[in-house]
């Protein structure tokens, strides 16, 4: 895979800005007589409150079927979604998916050690797949997908909303305008006081590694996109801000990426304290997006001159979801691919080689 170029970055960013911008997905064409199933596997906070009630919204997705290990989970979401029994699964009757017609895509909504092989068992069943972030545990598991999903003939999508909201594309879009001669410092952080004894995500062996890899793409994401280019180099810190917490992982990491033409981002991600921000700048020109990551109903957009007030929808994720949906239907690339999740992941790596060893460590896309 070869790094691509800040003209490219640009081209790619402009695109899918003015795509989404002035015509969104309802508006582009009239939805398919038939949308595609989606059955969603873990039915935690994140599809309860964010996923189960965009799918209600989506042009060209709809929910038809769950995933749980929970039974007393399957009665509600039958009722409260219209779920019939016959599209209704737990862990040991998953592969049965296979079998399903009226499932179209999975949505891997499962604890971060789960994302490997549930990614790789629904297209092993026939299924498009969409894994919420981060992709994987490592960079092997990130390939392994990968190949699952070329061998079952069937796309990969990663659950990056920001890649298909409309305020953040034109963010990235206007971060190359104005600085002709490219952005020197970037500065993309995210952070909540969020962990709690028991919580899955401070758990190493389950989440591996806390807020770097729940919240470290979103960073990591902002500061190449908006870059326009792929880091070359890491140096990186962590904190155990709580030992009594913090067992074997960090409550806060930052660290700085450089890029090849010198550009620097620097960035936090805790579960101890609160930060949500996106800023790029040259000289005495900036923009500043506030919150950044957060899925708010209303974010600032701010630059020397001026300050604009966007609302944004409820759900953000019905333009992630309809798009993927889309590139399903017409057979087109899609933008938050594995490969998009693999980068990411190989960051993540060199960030952790980084906090081990003291030293800067070069990143190898």
């Amino acid at each position: 895979m070869h790094p691509i170029t800040r003209r490219q970055a640009i081209q790619n960013i402009g695109i899918l800005g003015t795509a989404f911008s002035l015509f969104p997905l309802e508006a582009a064409c009239a939805a398919p007589d038939d949308k595609l199933g989606v059955a969603l596997v873990g039915l935690g906070n994140y599809a309860t409150r964010q996923l189960g009630p965009a799918m209600q919204h989506t042009q060209y997705c709809e929910l038809r079927g769950i995933v749980t290990g929970t039974p007393e989970k399957e009665g509600s979401w039958q009722q409260e979604y219209g779920v019939l029994p016959e599209h209704t699964y737990n862990y040991e009757t998953f592969d049965r998916l296979a079998i399903d017609p009226a499932i179209d895509i999975v949505y891997i909504v499962l604890p971060n050690f789960m994302h490997a092989e549930y990614t790789i068992r629904a297209l092993q069943a026939g299924k498009h797949v969409i894994c919420e972030k981060p992709m994987a545990m490592n960079v092997a598991e990130c390939r392994a997908m990968i190949e699952a999903a070329k061998t079952a003939g069937r796309k990969l999508q990663i659950g990056y909303r920001l890649f298909y909201e409309p305020h953040h594309l034109e963010l990235m879009r206007r971060s190359q305008e104005p600085f002709d001669r490219g952005i020197k410092l970037i500065e993309a952080s995210l952070g909540f006081d969020m962990a709690r004894p028991g919580m899955w995500r401070i758990d190493k062996d389950k989440g591996g590694g806390g807020a770097l890899m729940d919240l470290g793409p979103y960073a990591i994401q902002a500061a190449r996109r908006a870059a326009g280019s792929m880091p070359v180099r890491v140096k990186a810190q962590a904190f155990k801000d709580d030992p009594e917490l913090f067992k074997d992982i960090y409550g806060s990491y930052t660290w700085q990426l450089e890029f090849e033409d010198q550009t620097i981002c620097n960035s936090t991600v805790s579960f101890s304290a609160y930060v949500d921000r996106l800023h790029v700048a040259r000289g005495n020109q900036y923009l500043e997006l506030s919150p950044a990551f957060n899925a708010s109903a209303e974010l600032t957009l701010r630059s020397r001159n001026e300050e604009e007030q966007f609302t944004v929808p409820e759900y953000q994720q019905i333009t992630q979801m309809d798009a993927f949906a889309k590139n399903i239907l017409e057979d087109t690339p899609v933008a938050a691919s594995g490969e998009e999740g693999l980068i990411d992941m190989q960051i993540v790596e060199a960030i952790k080689a980084s906090i081990d060893s003291g030293r800067s460590v070069n990143i190898e896309i």
